[in-house]
């Protein structure tokens, strides 16, 4: 029996070159040794834009494209959609019965957000228990292992105490305490050398035309001192140079430009024409897959993932109700 692993990501739009360093090349490796389940979480998109909803039925279809472009198999890996399957609603539902509210309450990442996300009323109910739900997302399919940053290890550990509350107060091991799989993450900054965000507009997307790449890669920032081709230049912290050393295979002409950017002997547009290139030849195969892959297709995989994920969380619930039995059967 191979282990289970469990990860989602937000319906916010397509993918980019951040979501692919970052999640996508790790997803793809682990269905070799995982059996993997691959969630569109559209309950937790609500929970932050639940004024306006309108784009993440589509924001979802692009998400399954996007996936199955970048080399996740639907026939080996369960891809679905969070709200169909109504069991996570159902077992965040338990799970909040018995979560403290100092708990969510103290979460960084709870507060962090309500001070980045202006313009937006997110102090609700649903919001505060976002990580109730996302416990729920993988106790739900006993997940053993989660696939995470540094940064969301505390979003694990809550996950952890509250399956850990349920099983003692309820006297049965129903759920396994999941472990982090700690991702060696490349941070990939914007293009402007700010972070990487949809809201400024500074990334490339999976599905970003040939041409797109190139007006994208000619517009980013580079040494700011370096008025002139002949000046040398700073590589160090340089966006052009952190791409090219993800996403350039040919390391001795990387160097090469590394070495000439140093001593002002190459300027920005050689630098630049390079990086495009090796950005679209990356890119290239996934476009092309992704142009073959319709909504219907994407519609059909997301529809074939809820039947297999709701299998295993109706199991799952059946066990949480034989707990609850006496208020609930």
């Amino acid at each position: 029996m191979r282990k289970h692993v469990l990860s989602g990501m937000r319906p916010t739009g397509k993918l980019h070159l951040g979501h692919l360093v970052g999640a996508l090349s790790n997803y793809v490796k682990m269905q070799d040794e995982y059996d993997c389940y691959f969630m569109i979480a559209d309950w937790h998109a609500l929970m932050s834009d639940y004024e306006n909803p309108g784009d993440i039925k589509q924001n979802s279809i692009e998400i399954v494209k996007d996936w199955v472009a970048s080399g996740i198999d639907p026939g080996r890996s369960v891809i679905f959609i969070q709200s169909m399957v109504p069991e996570h609603l159902e077992l965040a539902m338990v799970f909040g019965l018995l979560t403290p509210l100092g708990l969510l309450e103290r979460c960084t990442t709870y507060k962090e957000q309500m001070r980045e996300l202006e313009g937006r009323m997110l102090a609700t109910y649903g919001f505060l228990g976002y990580p109730v739900l996302q416990a729920a997302d993988i106790a739900l399919y006993n997940a053993d292992a989660v696939p995470v940053g540094m940064d969301q290890l505390p979003h694990l550990e809550l996950t952890r105490e509250i399956v850990r509350k349920f099983n003692s107060l309820y006297g049965k091991e129903i759920f396994k305490e999941p472990e982090a799989i700690l991702t060696k993450v490349a941070k990939l900054v914007g293009l402007d050398n700010r972070k990487m965000s949809k809201s400024y507009g500074n990334f490339i997307s999976l599905s970003d035309p040939e041409k797109v790449v190139r007006q994208k890669v000619f517009s980013m920032y580079t040494d700011p001192n370096r008025v002139r081709a002949d000046i040398p230049g700073n590589v160090d912290g340089n966006p052009v140079f952190i791409y090219h050393d993800i996403f350039n295979p040919n390391k001795e002409e990387v160097e090469d430009l590394k070495s000439r950017y140093r001593e002002g002997k190459v300027g920005d547009v050689e630098v630049k024409e390079k990086l495009a290139s090796a950005l679209n030849a990356h890119l290239g195969p996934i476009r092309a897959k992704r142009e073959n892959i319709t909504d219907e297709m994407a519609l059909g995989i997301v529809r074939d993932g809820a039947v297999r994920a709701s299998r295993a969380a109706k199991k799952t619930m059946s066990k949480v109700k034989k707990c609850l039995h006496q208020i609930i059967e």
